[in-house]
């Protein structure tokens, strides 16, 4: 083998030798667990998205490392793939696979999140297409499902935690149902399925190829965007949402590469509203403790009549704080009917 094919190739390529994996809340647990399951002969790179803030730090690598099978760490960008590792996506950056190497992109947030987990299942199925293996643990929303559909799309193995097994269900049910993956397993059933399909050789019949968007946003692009307008705006930058479908999942993009899925836009719709009613009750607070400041200046000075005006004024923004936060308490209260009605449904 000359150096050029070894810095495009793994060690080996008779498998299902890449492995890419998301998670989001619960998956510390479920990712610390799996890693105890694999080998350390394991003929297959592993690589792990996990959702994590972009100001803070991440210990999944040394959770992982742990079970001191495989090697696990945060990736350097542009560094080699290699068998019998655990490539960990570091905050705030997305995780890329290319061919032969790893790397990492601090484009735009996709569904919310940075790294999230459908840039790495894109970007590994356009570079290794029937080689991959896609799986989907526990969390929140539907971060995963788009990837995991380009995975299966490319002739990859598609696997999804059982909901009833995940501490949080709905990625995984939403993998599912988008999804139809391969397999649905709990997860102390995940690792060895894992190490049984590596060593299968991809079966690259009846594989279909959708055409790829581009895996990173083109900045600045004066290309039509895919899709019709939406008419909404992007939660993350403002700017306008291009609406499309990719087997059956609804997709928003904005120019700059801004990527979210119905659920995700709609989580995000729901946060901004909420910002916007805490900065309006805020503004109103305001607005009373200064008419009360004036008001109490005005009685020091015996102007009545201009301190009963200032009094009036205050008391109608404590009224109508009064309704934001009437608003505010029913936005929680909605939400956990919501939420008990995810809960009815699984």
């Amino acid at each position: 083998m000359t150096d050029r094919e070894a810095e495009t190739q793994p060690a080996s390529s008779s498998g299902h030798d890449i492995v890419v994996i998301g998670a989001s809340a619960g998956g510390v647990e479920a990712l610390g667990r799996l890693a105890r399951m694999l080998p350390q002969d394991l003929p297959a790179a592993v690589f792990v998205v996990l959702h994590v803030l972009s100001s803070g730090t991440s210990v999944l690598p040394q959770i992982m490392g742990r079970a001191k099978m495989l090697p696990a760490a945060h990736v350097t960008d542009g560094e080699r793939i290699e068998h019998g590792r655990i490539y960990v996506a570091p905050p705030d950056r997305h995780l890329l696979v290319e061919r032969g190497r790893v790397h990492l992109w601090a484009g735009p947030k996709e569904n919310g999140h940075r790294p999230a987990i459908d840039p790495l299942f894109r970007s590994a199925a356009r570079s290794y297409d029937g080689r991959v293996i896609g799986v989907v643990l526990s969390g929140v929303l539907d971060d995963g499902s788009a990837g995991l559909l380009r995975v299966k799309m490319h002739g990859g193995v598609t696997i999804v935690q059982d909901p009833d097994d995940a501490l949080y269900p709905a990625m995984p049910q939403n993998a599912i149902e988008h999804v139809q993956p391969d397999l649905v397993l709990p997860l102390a059933d995940i690792g060895p399925a894992l190490v049984e399909l590596v060593q299968r050789a991809p079966d690259e019949e009846g594989v279909t190829i959708a055409p790829i968007e581009p895996v990173v946003g083109n900045p600045g692009s004066l290309e039509p965007q895919p899709g019709e307008p939406s008419g909404f705006t992007c939660p993350e930058c403002g700017g306008a949402l291009w609406e499309s479908t990719e087997g059956g999942i609804l997709r928003f993009r904005c120019r700059v590469g801004h990527q979210f899925s119905s659920d995700s836009l709609f989580a995000e719709q729901a946060e901004a509203v909420e910002a916007a009613l805490w900065s309006g009750l805020r503004a109103l607070e305001e607005r009373v403790a200064l008419n009360r400041r004036i008001e109490q200046r005005m009685q020091e000075q015996e102007r009545q009549s201009t301190a009963a005006r200032f009094e009036r004024r205050a008391q109608e923004a404590e009224r109508s704080a009064a309704v934001l936060r009437d608003v505010l308490h029913n936005l929680e209260s909605l939400r956990d009917v919501d939420e008990a009605a995810q809960a009815g449904e699984r």
